[in-house]
Protein backbone atom coordinates (compact mmCIF):
# COMPACT_ATOMS: atom_id res chain seq x y z
CA UNK A 1 0.00 0.00 0.00
CA UNK A 2 1.75 2.95 -0.97
CA UNK A 3 1.46 7.26 0.54
CA UNK A 4 -1.69 7.94 -1.23
CA UNK A 5 -3.63 5.09 -0.62
CA UNK A 6 -2.75 5.63 3.03
CA UNK A 7 -3.59 9.07 3.22
CA UNK A 8 -6.73 8.12 1.30
CA UNK A 9 -7.45 6.19 4.63
CA UNK A 10 -6.36 8.48 7.13
CA UNK A 11 -9.08 10.96 5.07
CA UNK A 12 -11.66 8.67 4.97
CA UNK A 13 -11.21 8.32 8.69
CA UNK A 14 -11.39 12.12 9.95
CA UNK A 15 -14.92 12.24 7.56
CA UNK A 16 -16.44 8.68 8.40
CA UNK A 17 -15.25 7.15 11.17
CA UNK A 18 -18.30 5.51 11.60
CA UNK A 19 -16.94 3.20 8.81
CA UNK A 20 -14.45 1.41 10.65
CA UNK A 21 -15.71 2.02 13.81
CA UNK A 22 -19.18 2.55 15.09
CA UNK A 23 -20.26 4.80 17.91
CA UNK A 24 -20.59 3.31 21.29
CA UNK A 25 -24.83 4.33 21.63
CA UNK A 26 -25.42 2.42 18.21
CA UNK A 27 -23.24 -0.55 19.63
CA UNK A 28 -25.19 -0.16 22.94
CA UNK A 29 -28.26 -0.05 21.25
CA UNK A 30 -28.03 -3.31 18.70
CA UNK A 31 -26.74 -5.03 21.90
CA UNK A 32 -29.87 -4.10 23.57
CA UNK A 33 -32.39 -5.06 20.69
CA UNK A 34 -30.22 -8.24 20.64
CA UNK A 35 -30.46 -8.83 24.83
CA UNK A 36 -34.30 -8.28 24.38
CA UNK A 37 -34.92 -10.60 21.70
CA UNK A 38 -33.20 -12.94 23.35
CA UNK A 39 -34.74 -12.52 26.50
CA UNK A 40 -38.43 -12.35 24.98
CA UNK A 41 -37.39 -15.65 22.90
CA UNK A 42 -36.15 -17.48 26.47
CA UNK A 43 -39.44 -16.61 28.30
CA UNK A 44 -41.48 -17.75 25.42
CA UNK A 45 -39.92 -21.04 25.45
CA UNK A 46 -40.32 -21.42 29.13
CA UNK A 47 -43.80 -20.06 29.23
CA UNK A 48 -44.81 -23.24 26.46
CA UNK A 49 -42.31 -25.48 28.57
CA UNK A 50 -40.39 -26.49 25.74
CA UNK A 51 -37.99 -28.73 27.71
CA UNK A 52 -35.48 -31.26 26.23
CA UNK A 53 -37.44 -34.31 27.43
CA UNK A 54 -40.46 -33.11 26.41
CA UNK A 55 -39.51 -33.01 22.58
CA UNK A 56 -37.69 -35.98 23.07
CA UNK A 57 -40.64 -37.48 24.46
CA UNK A 58 -42.83 -36.14 21.33
CA UNK A 59 -40.86 -37.17 18.77
CA UNK A 60 -40.74 -40.74 20.12
CA UNK A 61 -44.51 -40.69 20.27
CA UNK A 62 -44.60 -39.15 16.70
CA UNK A 63 -42.40 -42.03 15.66
CA UNK A 64 -44.93 -44.68 16.84
CA UNK A 65 -47.58 -43.21 15.03
CA UNK A 66 -45.61 -43.23 12.13
CA UNK A 67 -45.46 -46.51 12.18
CA UNK A 68 -49.02 -47.01 12.58
CA UNK A 69 -49.88 -44.86 9.08
CA UNK A 70 -47.37 -47.17 7.13
CA UNK A 71 -48.57 -48.33 4.68
CA UNK A 72 -51.10 -46.27 3.70
CA UNK A 73 -54.37 -47.78 3.13
CA UNK A 74 -57.58 -46.71 1.80
CA UNK A 75 -59.45 -49.41 2.77
CA UNK A 76 -62.88 -49.49 1.72
CA UNK A 77 -63.26 -45.67 1.65
CA UNK A 78 -61.50 -44.59 -1.60
CA UNK A 79 -64.80 -43.71 -3.31
CA UNK A 80 -65.39 -41.38 -0.28
CA UNK A 81 -61.86 -40.05 0.10
CA UNK A 82 -62.29 -39.27 -3.81
CA UNK A 83 -65.59 -37.28 -3.48
CA UNK A 84 -64.23 -35.27 -0.11
CA UNK A 85 -61.18 -34.07 -2.20
CA UNK A 86 -63.52 -32.78 -4.40
CA UNK A 87 -65.92 -31.06 -2.17
CA UNK A 88 -62.86 -29.40 -1.08
CA UNK A 89 -61.69 -28.27 -4.07
CA UNK A 90 -65.08 -27.50 -4.83
CA UNK A 91 -65.08 -25.24 -1.70
CA UNK A 92 -61.87 -23.94 -2.53
CA UNK A 93 -62.51 -22.22 -6.10
CA UNK A 94 -66.39 -21.08 -5.26
CA UNK A 95 -64.74 -19.13 -2.21
CA UNK A 96 -61.63 -17.86 -4.60
CA UNK A 97 -63.95 -16.82 -7.59
CA UNK A 98 -66.27 -14.97 -5.04
CA UNK A 99 -63.86 -13.31 -2.97
CA UNK A 100 -62.33 -12.14 -6.42
CA UNK A 101 -65.56 -10.70 -7.69
CA UNK A 102 -66.26 -8.96 -4.68
CA UNK A 103 -62.76 -7.38 -4.32
CA UNK A 104 -62.50 -5.64 -7.51
CA UNK A 105 -64.69 -2.96 -7.17
CA UNK A 106 -63.06 -2.79 -3.63
CA UNK A 107 -59.89 -2.83 -4.81
CA UNK A 108 -61.52 0.59 -7.36
CA UNK A 109 -62.67 1.83 -4.42
CA UNK A 110 -59.73 1.81 -2.30
CA UNK A 111 -57.17 3.23 -4.68
CA UNK A 112 -55.51 6.45 -4.35
CA UNK A 113 -55.42 7.52 -7.82
CA UNK A 114 -59.25 6.41 -8.53
CA UNK A 115 -60.43 7.59 -5.36
CA UNK A 116 -58.75 11.05 -4.38
CA UNK A 117 -61.00 11.27 -1.18
CA UNK A 118 -57.97 10.66 1.70
CA UNK A 119 -61.14 10.48 4.71
CA UNK A 120 -62.62 7.56 1.95
CA UNK A 121 -59.42 6.22 1.23
CA UNK A 122 -58.23 5.82 4.70
CA UNK A 123 -61.22 4.66 6.01
CA UNK A 124 -61.74 1.45 3.52
CA UNK A 125 -58.03 0.80 4.07
CA UNK A 126 -58.87 1.14 7.87
CA UNK A 127 -61.94 -1.43 6.73
CA UNK A 128 -59.54 -4.10 4.98
CA UNK A 129 -57.46 -4.39 7.52
CA UNK A 130 -59.90 -4.64 10.46
CA UNK A 131 -61.28 -8.00 8.20
CA UNK A 132 -57.79 -9.07 7.53
CA UNK A 133 -57.59 -9.25 11.25
CA UNK A 134 -59.69 -12.48 11.48
CA UNK A 135 -58.18 -16.06 10.35
CA UNK A 136 -60.35 -18.13 8.35
CA UNK A 137 -60.77 -20.88 11.05
CA UNK A 138 -62.90 -17.84 13.16
CA UNK A 139 -65.10 -17.29 10.37
CA UNK A 140 -65.07 -21.61 9.49
CA UNK A 141 -66.98 -21.21 12.47
CA UNK A 142 -68.71 -18.62 13.03
CA UNK A 143 -70.37 -19.47 9.66
CA UNK A 144 -70.35 -23.46 10.72
CA UNK A 145 -72.84 -21.92 13.44
CA UNK A 146 -74.79 -19.51 11.68
CA UNK A 147 -75.59 -22.03 8.26
CA UNK A 148 -74.60 -25.65 9.88
CA UNK A 149 -72.25 -27.95 8.82
CA UNK A 150 -70.96 -28.70 5.16
CA UNK A 151 -69.14 -26.83 2.59
CA UNK A 152 -71.20 -24.28 2.38
CA UNK A 153 -70.09 -22.87 5.46
CA UNK A 154 -66.47 -23.62 3.87
CA UNK A 155 -67.35 -21.41 1.01
CA UNK A 156 -68.25 -18.87 2.78
CA UNK A 157 -65.77 -18.35 5.61
CA UNK A 158 -63.12 -18.44 2.47
CA UNK A 159 -64.70 -16.15 0.15
CA UNK A 160 -65.47 -13.76 3.27
CA UNK A 161 -61.67 -13.86 4.50
CA UNK A 162 -60.12 -13.45 1.10
CA UNK A 163 -62.17 -10.14 -0.12
CA UNK A 164 -60.29 -7.93 2.16
CA UNK A 165 -56.90 -9.45 1.23
CA UNK A 166 -57.54 -9.27 -2.75
CA UNK A 167 -59.31 -5.95 -2.47
CA UNK A 168 -55.72 -4.81 -0.54
CA UNK A 169 -53.36 -6.18 -3.35
CA UNK A 170 -56.14 -5.31 -5.93
CA UNK A 171 -55.93 -1.65 -4.80
CA UNK A 172 -51.75 -1.28 -4.42
CA UNK A 173 -51.67 -2.63 -8.15
CA UNK A 174 -54.30 -0.11 -9.33
CA UNK A 175 -52.32 2.68 -7.74
CA UNK A 176 -49.16 1.50 -9.67
CA UNK A 177 -50.42 1.46 -12.99
CA UNK A 178 -48.57 3.33 -15.98
CA UNK A 179 -50.44 7.06 -16.30
CA UNK A 180 -50.07 7.08 -20.25
CA UNK A 181 -52.87 5.09 -21.22
CA UNK A 182 -54.88 6.27 -18.57
CA UNK A 183 -54.12 9.81 -20.07
CA UNK A 184 -54.99 8.67 -23.48
CA UNK A 185 -58.34 7.59 -22.77
CA UNK A 186 -58.97 10.49 -20.95
CA UNK A 187 -57.49 13.19 -24.05
CA UNK A 188 -59.97 11.01 -26.24
CA UNK A 189 -63.01 12.12 -24.30
CA UNK A 190 -63.40 9.26 -22.04
CA UNK A 191 -65.38 9.45 -18.95
CA UNK A 192 -64.21 7.70 -15.29
CA UNK A 193 -65.66 4.20 -16.03
CA UNK A 194 -63.98 4.83 -19.61
CA UNK A 195 -60.80 5.13 -18.13
CA UNK A 196 -61.05 2.51 -15.01
CA UNK A 197 -62.47 -0.18 -18.04
CA UNK A 198 -60.02 0.91 -20.77
CA UNK A 199 -57.13 2.69 -19.07
CA UNK A 200 -56.53 0.28 -15.89
CA UNK A 201 -58.41 -2.55 -15.86
CA UNK A 202 -56.06 -4.04 -19.05
CA UNK A 203 -52.81 -2.98 -17.04
CA UNK A 204 -53.83 -4.37 -13.46
CA UNK A 205 -55.91 -7.95 -14.92
CA UNK A 206 -52.96 -9.90 -15.27
CA UNK A 207 -51.75 -9.28 -11.43
CA UNK A 208 -55.00 -9.33 -10.07
CA UNK A 209 -55.20 -12.98 -12.28
CA UNK A 210 -51.94 -14.24 -10.42
CA UNK A 211 -53.13 -13.29 -7.17
CA UNK A 212 -56.18 -15.13 -7.52
CA UNK A 213 -54.78 -17.99 -8.75
CA UNK A 214 -51.92 -17.64 -5.97
CA UNK A 215 -55.10 -17.75 -3.38
CA UNK A 216 -56.69 -20.42 -4.88
CA UNK A 217 -53.97 -22.86 -4.24
CA UNK A 218 -53.61 -21.38 -0.70
CA UNK A 219 -57.49 -21.98 -0.37
CA UNK A 220 -57.28 -26.05 -1.28
CA UNK A 221 -54.66 -25.98 1.85
CA UNK A 222 -56.78 -24.08 4.00
CA UNK A 223 -60.55 -25.80 3.01
CA UNK A 224 -58.59 -28.86 4.20
CA UNK A 225 -58.30 -27.22 7.50
CA UNK A 226 -61.46 -25.45 7.67
CA UNK A 227 -63.24 -29.51 7.21
CA UNK A 228 -61.90 -30.22 10.35
CA UNK A 229 -63.72 -27.89 11.94
CA UNK A 230 -67.15 -29.01 10.48
CA UNK A 231 -66.95 -27.07 7.07
CA UNK A 232 -66.97 -30.69 5.02
CA UNK A 233 -64.80 -31.97 2.82
CA UNK A 234 -61.67 -34.30 2.80
CA UNK A 235 -60.61 -32.31 6.26
CA UNK A 236 -63.90 -33.98 8.18
CA UNK A 237 -63.15 -37.62 6.80
CA UNK A 238 -59.09 -36.77 7.92
CA UNK A 239 -60.25 -35.71 11.20
CA UNK A 240 -62.78 -38.80 11.49
CA UNK A 241 -59.96 -41.47 10.76
CA UNK A 242 -57.59 -39.63 13.30
CA UNK A 243 -60.22 -39.41 15.90
CA UNK A 244 -60.91 -43.52 15.26
CA UNK A 245 -57.21 -44.06 15.24
CA UNK A 246 -57.23 -45.45 11.78
CA UNK A 247 -53.55 -43.66 10.81
CA UNK A 248 -53.34 -46.32 7.16
CA UNK A 249 -56.35 -44.19 6.14
CA UNK A 250 -55.02 -41.04 7.69
CA UNK A 251 -51.96 -41.57 6.24
CA UNK A 252 -53.57 -41.72 2.47
CA UNK A 253 -55.71 -38.83 3.15
CA UNK A 254 -52.44 -36.40 3.85
CA UNK A 255 -50.80 -38.02 0.54
CA UNK A 256 -54.01 -37.60 -1.45
CA UNK A 257 -53.75 -33.95 -0.23
CA UNK A 258 -50.08 -33.85 -1.23
CA UNK A 259 -50.61 -34.83 -4.66
CA UNK A 260 -53.71 -32.85 -5.18
CA UNK A 261 -51.59 -29.76 -3.98
CA UNK A 262 -48.73 -30.64 -6.02
CA UNK A 263 -51.04 -30.87 -9.17
CA UNK A 264 -52.50 -27.86 -8.60
CA UNK A 265 -49.30 -25.70 -7.84
CA UNK A 266 -47.65 -26.87 -10.84
CA UNK A 267 -50.25 -25.67 -13.34
CA UNK A 268 -51.22 -22.38 -10.81
CA UNK A 269 -47.42 -21.81 -11.85
CA UNK A 270 -47.74 -22.22 -15.39
CA UNK A 271 -50.51 -20.39 -15.66
CA UNK A 272 -48.98 -16.86 -13.57
CA UNK A 273 -46.16 -17.04 -15.73
CA UNK A 274 -47.82 -17.04 -18.61
CA UNK A 275 -49.91 -13.95 -17.23
CA UNK A 276 -47.39 -11.81 -15.99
Amino acid sequence: MNTAQHADIARLRRTNPEIFSRPLPQRLRDWGIWAAFIAVLGFGLWWIDASPMRIFNGLGKLGMLVGLMIPPWPGDGLPDYLLAMLETLAMAFLGTVIAAVLAVPLGFMGAKNIVPNWAFHFGIRRFFDAFRGIDGLVWALIFVSAVGLGPFAGVLAIAVGDVMVLGKLFAEAIENVDKKPVDGVRASGGGRLHVMRLGVFPQVFPVMMSHVLYFFESNVRSATILGIVGAGGIGLQLSDRIRINNWQAAAFIILLILVTVSIIDAISRRIRAKLT
